[in-house]
C-alpha cells in the first residue's frame, strides 16, 4: 500500500509540478518556520537544566515594603543562609553568592578580565558543578583558593595542569577580594542557557573578610540560595520565612519568600511583592506563532489541493467504479498528503541547516540542530505527521465524495456551500493570523522607540563608562587632567554607580516634618564634583558642588522625584538626616534623569560627594572628537598611568540600547514571521484563485463572447478575494488591538496605539492579495473562449 502511495503521489506531482511545488514549498517554508521557533522555544525552557538539584534549588527573596507599595529584592542579609539551615527544620542546603565580578585574573605576564562570584562551599555541591580536575567537596575549604572553568584554565594555564598553582586576582572595585588564589579545581564551562556563566569561584569567605559589613543582618547585600529535602513542601518553608527577619532585626517589616530555579528565567517579574510572569509570555506567544504558522502552511495544501479536484475528479470515478470504497480513497489520498509533508519535512532540513548561522545570529543563541537527538527526530516525525493529516484530511473527505456517475458523464461537480465556506473561511483564517502579526510588529517596534527616544535627563552621545582598576581611583585627579589634555575629552567624573544603574536605596533619610512612620526607598549615588557637568544633567535650581570635594562634604543634590516627595520642604537650603551624626543640606536640585527602570517615571534620588567608594568612570568626549582617535589617546593614557590592566569601555548608548535587547529581538522575529505568513497565505490564495478561475473558466469564456473586457474580468475575480481580506481585516484589527492594549499596560512609560497602524497593515494585506490574484485573474481574462466553450 505504502509503495502504492509513494508510486501515485509521485505521479501526481510530475503531471502537475508548478502545484506541487507551491505544495512543498508552502509546507517546507511553514515546516522551517515552526521548527526555528520550537528551537528557540525550547532552548529558553531548558534554561538551568544543567544543574541536577534544580528542582530542589531555591533563591529566598525579600519583599521591601514601603509606603509606595513593595519592591522585590534579592540582596538578603549575610548571616541568613546560615540561620536558616540550622533553625528551619527541611532545609537541607544553604549557601551565599555575591554578585558576578569583573576581577583581573593574572598568572605570570598573562592577565584576563573574567567574570565570577564568591561563594559558600556549599554552593558547589548544591549546584552539582561538574569537576574534571579536584573535588567539590573539599575545593573552597580553604579562603584563597579558587576553582576555574575548563576555558579559563585554557586560557591561563594552556594544556598544563592548573592545579596547586596560584593566580593573581586584582578586583576591578573596592568590593573584590584582592590577593593569591591557588587553583584547587576545574569545571566544565556552564551552558548558555543557564542564569550563571561564571568561570571562577572563590570562597564567600575571602570576599566577606574584606567587607565586614556584608555579615551584618540590617545590611542586606549577597544571596542566599537553599536546597529543600523532597519530603519538604514549598509552602511549609516560605511560612516559617515569612517574617523570620522580624526575629533577628527589631523592627523589620521585610519579609521573606521563596523562588524556584525553575522560574529563574521565564518568571523573573516581580510587582508589588507578587511573581507575575516575564519572558514566558514571550515563549508562549511564539509557541502559538508557530503553531499557527504550520497551520497556515496547512490551509494552502487544502485550498490546492481543492484547487485540482477537477482534474482528480475522473480518476475518482474510475477507482469508484473498479470497486475502491469511500474509507480507501480516504486513505490514499491522506498517504499522498503525508508523502507530501515529509518530502517537505526533507526540504525544511535542508532549509534549517542552509538558515541556521543566521538564525542563531538573530537570536544570538547557539541553537543546534541534531538528528540524532530524540526529541529533535520525534519532533519532526510528528510534525510530519500531524501536517499530513491536517492538510490533507479535508481534501481527502472532499475529494472520496464525488459520484462516478456524474464525474464519469462530465457532468461538473457542484460544490456544496459548506465547501465553498470551508475554503474560503481557511483564507480568511490565514490572513487574519497574519494582519494580526503585522500590526503586533509595528507597535512592539514603536513602543521600543517610544523608549529610546525619551527625555532621560542626561546626554549619551560620546558618553563613555569605565570600570575603576587598579590605581585609577587613587590616581583620578591625575589622570583626569591627562585626559582632558589629549585634546579629545571634554570632562570625566566618578560614581559608585553608573547614571543607569544606580542600586544603592534605604529608607533612613529624613525631613522636617516627614512622617516618621512613612518609609519610602529613596536611591543614592555618590558621585565626584564634576558629575553633573560631564553627565550633561540639568539644575533646576541650586548650585553644582564645588569642586574641592571637603568643602561640600554635608552637601547633596536632589531630583525633582525627591523634592516632589519632601513637599514644602524639597528645596535647596533643606536639611536631611540620616543617622546621628549625617545631616547633608540640599544644594541643589536637578531634573529627573532614567535609571533602573527605563519604563518607569522618575523615583527619588540624591547624589552626594564621594571618591571613596567609587567604582566607575564616566567620560565625556568632546562633541566633535574623531572617536577612534579619542579612545586610542585614551588608551594610551590609561596604559601610562594603570599598567598591567585592559583597556575596556562601554558607550552609555550602546549600554542603554542593550536594555532593549529582547523587546529587539521580539519585534525583528514577529517581523520575519509576520512576512512568512503572509508570504505563505498568498499560496493559499493563489491556489484558491486558480480553483475560482478553473470553476469559472466557461463563465469568462461566455462573457467574453459577449463583449467583456479583460480590465473588468480581471476585477470581476479579483473581487470576492478583496472582500475576504477585507474581513481579515475586521476581524484582525480588534484582535490586534486588545492583545497590543494589554501588552503596552505592562510599561508606565508607553506609547499611543494609533489607528494609522491598522491601515497601513490592511492597506499591505490588501495589496499582497490583490496582487496574488491578479496573476492568476488577468491570465484567466486573457484566455482564449473557445477552449473553454468547445464542448458546449
Amino acid at each position: 500500500m505504502l509503495r502504492n502511495y509513494f508510486k501515485t503521489t509521485f505521479r501526481t506531482l510530475w503531471k502537475n509540478r508548478a502545484y506541487g511545488t507551491l505544495n512543498i514549498a508552502g509546507l517546507a517554508i511553514g515546516i522551517t518556520a515552526a521548527a526555528f521557533i520550537f528551537l528557540w522555544v525550547e532552548d529558553e525552557t531548558t534554561y538551568n537544566h544543567n544543574f541536577a538539584n534544580r528542582d530542589q534549588l531555591y533563591h529566598i527573596m525579600m519583599n521591601d515594603k514601603s509606603d509606595k507599595g513593595i519592591s522585590t529584592t534579592g540582596s538578603t542579609p549575610g548571616p541568613l543562609a546560615e540561620a536558616v539551615k540550622a533553625e528551619i527544620p527541611g532545609i537541607k542546603n544553604a549557601g551565599r553568592l555575591s554578585w558576578p565580578m569583573d576581577e583581573l585574573a593574572i598568572v605570570g605576564d598573562k592577565s584576563l578580565k573574567i567574570n565570577g562570584i564568591y561563594a559558600d562551599p556549599s554552593i558547589l555541591s548544591m549546584y552539582t558543578l561538574p569537576f574534571t580536575r579536584g573535588d567539590a567537596n573539599t575545593a573552597l575549604n580553604q579562603v584563597q583558593s579558587v576553582v576555574i572553568s575548563e576555558s579559563m584554565a585554557k586560557k591561563m594555564f594552556g594544556d598544563g595542569n592548573p592545579m596547586g598553582k596560584p593566580i593573581k586576582m586584582a578586583g576591578n572595585v573596592g568590593y573584590a577580594a584582592d590577593g593569591l588564589y591557588n587553583v584547587t579545581g576545574v569545571f566544565k564551562d556552564l551552558p548558555a542557557n543557564s542564569n550563571y556563566h561564571f568561570q571562577w569561584v572563590s570562597p564567600f569567605k575571602a570576599w566577606s573578610t574584606a567587607n565586614p559589613w556584608v555579615d551584618q543582618w540590617d545590611n542586606p547585600m549577597p544571596e542566599a540560595i537553599i536546597q529543600l529535602d523532597p519530603a519538604v513542601s514549598k509552602a511549609a518553608i516560605e511560612k516559617q520565612l515569612a517574617h523570620y527577619l522580624a526575629s533577628k532585626v527589631t523592627g523589620q517589616r521585610n519579609t521573606l519568600f521563596l523562588w524556584s530555579m525553575n522560574d529563574w528565567h521565564l518568571r523573573a517579574n516581580f510587582e508589588n511583592g507578587v511573581l507575575t510572569g516575564g519572558s514566558i509570555r514571550y515563549v508562549r506567544l511564539f509557541t502559538l506563532i508557530g503553531i499557527a504558522i504550520l497551520l497556515i502552511a496547512c490551509i494552502n495544501f487544502m485550498n490546492l489541493a481543492t484547487a485540482r479536484s477537477e482534474q482528480r475528479a475522473k480518476e475518482v470515478g474510475v477507482l469508484k467504479v473498479m470497486g475502491a470504497g469511500r474509507s480507501g480513497l480516504i486513505g490514499k489520498f491522506i498517504g499522498e498528503a503525508i508523502v507530501l509533508s515529509f518530502l517537505a519535512v526533507g526540504l525544511a532540513v535542508v532549509l534549517l541547516y542552509l538558515l541556521k548561522p543566521a538564525y542563531n545570529t538573530l537570536v544570538d543563541k547557539q541553537l543546534s540542530i541534531n538528528l540524532f537527538q530524540l526529541s529533535h527526530w520525534t519532533s519532526l516525525l510528528a510534525i510530519g505527521i500531524a501536517a499530513g493529516l491536517v492538510a490533507g484530511s479535508y481534501p481527502a473527505f472532499y475529494l472520496s465524495s464525488f459520484n462516478p456517475v456524474f464525474v464519469l458523464k462530465g457532468i461538473r461537480i457542484k460544490t456544496s456551500g459548506s465547501a465553498v465556506f470551508i475554503r474560503k473561511g481557511l483564507v480568511i483564517t490565514q490572513f487574519t493570523a497574519s494582519v494580526i502579526l503585522i500590526v503586533c510588529t509595528v507597535i512592539i517596534y514603536q513602543q521600543v522607540q517610544h523608549i529610546k527616544n525619551r527625555d532621560i535627563g542626561y546626554t549619551m552621545d560620546k558618553l563613555v563608562y569605565m570600570d575603576l582598576q587598579g590605581n585609577m581611583k587613587k590616581n583620578f585627579e591625575v589622570l583626569k587632567n591627562r585626559l582632558i589634555a589629549t585634546g579629545y575629552v571634554e570632562n570625566a567624573a566618578t560614581g559608585l554607580h553608573d547614571a543607569l544603574h544606580v542600586y544603592s536605596s534605604g529608607h533612613g533619610i529624613s525631613w522636617q516634618g516627614k512622617d516618621p512612620n512613612q518609609q519610602i526607598p529613596i536611591h543614592s549615588n555618590g558621585v565626584s564634583p564634576e558629575y553633573l557637568s560631564t553627565m550633561h544633567m540639568q539644575l533646576v535650581s541650586g548650585r553644582d558642588f564645588y569642586p574641592t570635594i571637603g568643602v561640600d562634604s554635608m552637601s547633596v543634590i536632589i531630583n525633582e522625584s525627591m523634592a516632589k516627595l519632601m513637599g514644602k520642604e524639597g528645596k535647596v537650603g533643606a536639611i536631611l538626616s540620616n543617622g546621628p551624626s549625617y545631616h547633608p543640606q540640599v544644594i541643589g536640585i536637578i531634573k529627573d534623569f532614567v535609571y533602573n527602570d527605563i519604563y518607569g517615571a522618575g523615583t527619588p534620588l540624591y547624589l552626594y560627594p564621594d571618591l571613596h567608594g567609587a567604582t566607575v568612570m564616566s567620560l565625556r568626549f568632546k562633541q566633535n572628537a574623531d572617536l577612534s582617535k579619542a579612545l586610542a589617546a585614551t588608551e594610551s593614557v590609561l596604559t601610562t598611568e594603570n599598567p598591567g590592566y585592559p583597556f575596556e569601555y562601554k558607550f552609555a548608548d550602546e549600554n542603554f540600547n542593550a536594555l532593549f535587547s529582547t523587546e529587539t529581538l521580539i519585534g525583528k522575529l514577529a517581523g520575519i514571521f509576520a512576512s512568512l505568513a503572509v508570504f505563505i497565505s498568498c499560496l493559499g490564495l493563489f491556489g484558491l484563485a486558480a480553483y475560482t478561475a478553473e470553476r469559472r473558466a466557461k463563465e469568462i469564456g461566455i462573457r467574453k463572447v459577449l463583449g467583456a473586457s479583460a480590465p473588468g474580468l480581471a476585477g470581476l475575480l479579483s473581487r470576492e478575494f478583496l472582500v475576504l481580506v477585507t474581513l481579515s481585516c475586521l476581524i484582525a484589527f480588534p484582535i490586534a488591538w486588545w492583545a497590543m492594549k494589554g501588552w503596552l499596560d505592562g510599561y508606565e512609560y508607553r506609547t499611543s496605539i494609533h489607528w494609522w497602524v491598522f491601515g497601513v497593515a490592511g492597506a499591505l494585506a490588501l495589496v499582497v492579495a490583490l496582487l496574488t490574484v491578479s496573476f492568476q485573474a488577468i491570465k484567466t481574462a486573457l484566455a482564449n473562449p473557445i477552449k473553454a466553450l468547445r464542448s458546449e
